[in-house]
């Protein structure tokens, strides 16, 4: 039997998906409620109503599994949630590693980001042997999956068999209201701006893959990045635009200007109560030029190739056009 934490999520939803559909046996961690997001495999999963911070739910969980998906993780660049993060990512990952030792599960399979390898050396290409460094671009959230990954390798040292996944920026449909929906969402409404930075993209459906088969080889003790492409985000949103039929951004956002967006974005924040779309941190990582090498996944599986970018961004927006109810 196979446990997935975080399956009511983005990745952890495909991730479930691709087990249902390769005969796997599956468990899956849900808080409140499981979105309709996965009603198409939801009565074929095992549900445990539990939390990666509540030990007793997730010993009952894991009572009889041989694998484990760590995809739980809280994702925030707002600063009054940095406190939660830090408890969720890191104090819930050590929480699984612990219970999963205890249970005595064979192996585990720990969902990261590239945002844990640092961004110290901005346009210097960045490998699994890149080294943490102190650096005002590593976001709150890069320093969570950080220590997180810290957690997994103590779990190794004391005798747990696992791998890490270190995924770039993840596109993917269904999940319209956050992450990659939301650059949909501006694509489509023509957001006239655009940033000089670079970073990482991957298919959701890659990652789940590629996570399947790293978990049933004897791999162990190693990380590995899964980005598909390396792209300006100029270029990315300008293929959104494309692909839906909208203006590409055409107005470079100079520094200054972003400085002043998050500011402003800030205060407009607290006088409706609504969450800001820029933050001090996105507004400044969105600048930052990476490049992230994919060449160990690669060598690690043969014959796994990831799916072109631009196919990813072509079948994203053709799910979104199928929904009226989105581009309002």
């Amino acid at each position: 039997m196979i446990l997935v934490t975080g399956g009511t999520g983005f990745l952890g939803s495909y991730l479930l998906r691709a087990l249902v559909q390769a005969g796997k046996p599956a468990r899956a961690l849900y808080r409140k409620h499981i979105p309709s997001q996965i009603n198409d495999v939801k009565d074929r999963v095992e549900w445990v109503q539990g939390d990666v911070l509540d030990l007793g739910s997730l010993e009952d969980a894991m009572q009889g599994i041989e694998q484990v998906y760590h995809c739980a993780a809280m994702v925030s660049f707002l600063p009054e949630r940095r406190e939660q993060m830090l408890k969720v990512n890191i104090e819930g990952t050590a929480n699984v590693v612990n219970v999963s030792l205890e249970a005595g599960v064979k192996k585990m399979l720990h969902v990261s980001s590239v945002a844990a390898l640092g961004r110290a050396r901005e346009q210097a290409e960045i490998t699994e042997q890149s080294m943490w460094e102190e650096s005002r671009n590593n976001s709150n959230y890069a320093i969570s999956k950080h220590f997180s990954e810290m957690e997994i390798w103590r779990g190794i040292a004391e005798g747990l068999d696992a791998v890490i996944v270190n995924p770039a920026i993840i596109l993917g449909s269904g999940f319209w209201h956050d992450g990659s929906g939301m650059m949909l969402k501006n694509a489509w409404k023509e957001f006239p701006y655009y940033t000089e930075g670079i970073n990482g993209f991957v298919d959701v459906e890659d990652v789940a893959n590629a996570m399947i088969k790293l978990m049933d080889s004897s791999i162990t003790a190693q990380r590995y990045i899964l980005s598909s492409e390396n792209w300006p985000y100029r270029q990315l949103f300008s293929v959104m635009a494309d692909a839906l039929g909208k203006k590409p951004p055409h107005i470079a956002a100079k520094p200054w200007m972003a400085e002043v967006v998050w500011r402003l974005e800030k205060i407009k924040g607290k006088l409706t109560g609504k969450h800001p779309l820029i933050t001090k941190e996105t507004a400044r990582t969105a600048r930052l030029k990476v490049h992230y090498n994919n060449n160990k996944l690669l060598q690690a599986l043969p014959g796994f190739r990831f799916k072109p970018l631009e196919q990813t961004i072509r079948e994203i927006s053709t799910a979104f056009l199928r929904h009226p109810s989105l581009k309002s």
